[in-house]
């Protein structure tokens, strides 16, 4: 398999959990959090396309830094949800032998991470970028109250990028949405459809912006690089 890579940037989320602010336009240490997070990939000559998937009115009218930032970004309408927009992101990758979907609000991935997941899904694999969980963790019930404690040797935290072949990415949404399946996650997606995924290494400081306190976590790790 060739290794032609098409990056698909879902942002069309609301931001609710940060107040209403749309996350990847957010600032963070002096620009866009966007920014930060479409640069390594940019930085990647395996990379050919860029789809961001922003909400209906951004996307029509976007900022004038994103549109001139590099000539392979592609800018589509999401959708209300992410699995929403990465099927519209899809539909612009035609020319491309591996699909990578990444969170727009993970503005910290490394260009090792990006490499290990290009690389593997070169090879026809699906995988996705995680970090073994280290804390113990608690499955409960509606009351709050233990119901399990899943041995921690066997959890990972998924994070993205998620790399996979893009005709296996196509087929699988194609099928998801003739079923009306729905999930948080691109790898569950393509597993419900038979393929096998598999864990990549992540890394700790791949972090997600999700509340505000992540904003101060992110700016320290970026000061610190």
């Amino acid at each position: 398999m060739k290794d032609r890579t098409a990056v698909i940037i879902p942002a069309a989320g609301s931001g609710q959990r940060m107040g209403g602010i749309a996350k990847a336009f957010m600032m963070l240490a002096g620009e866009p959090l966007l920014l930060h997070t479409l640069r390594p990939f940019l930085a990647d000559a395996r990379v050919i396309r860029v789809v961001v998937a922003l909400d209906s009115p951004t996307a029509a009218s976007p900022p004038t830094w994103l549109c001139a930032l590099d000539s392979r970004i592609t800018i589509v309408g999401g959708g209300t949800t992410r699995g929403d927009s990465v099927m519209s992101a899809l539909s612009a990758v035609d020319d491309a032998d591996i699909v990578l979907t990444h969170d727009a609000a993970r503005p910290l991935v490394s260009p090792p991470v990006i490499d290990r997941a290009i690389r593997a899904a070169g090879r026809g694999e699906c995988v996705v970028a995680a970090i073994p969980v280290t804390d113990t963790i608690q499955q409960v019930d509606g009351d709050r109250r233990i119901v399990a404690t899943p041995d921690r040797a066997t959890l990972w935290q998924a994070q993205t990028p998620q790399a996979f072949p893009r005709a296996m990415a196509v087929e699988a949404y194609r099928q998801a949405a003739l079923d009306g399946f729905r999930a948080t996650d691109d790898a569950a997606i393509i597993a419900r459809y038979g393929a096998v995924v598999r864990v990549i290494e992540g890394a700790r400081d791949n972090i997600k912006i999700t509340v505000p306190g992540d904003v101060l976590v992110a700016e320290a790790l970026l000061a610190s690089r």
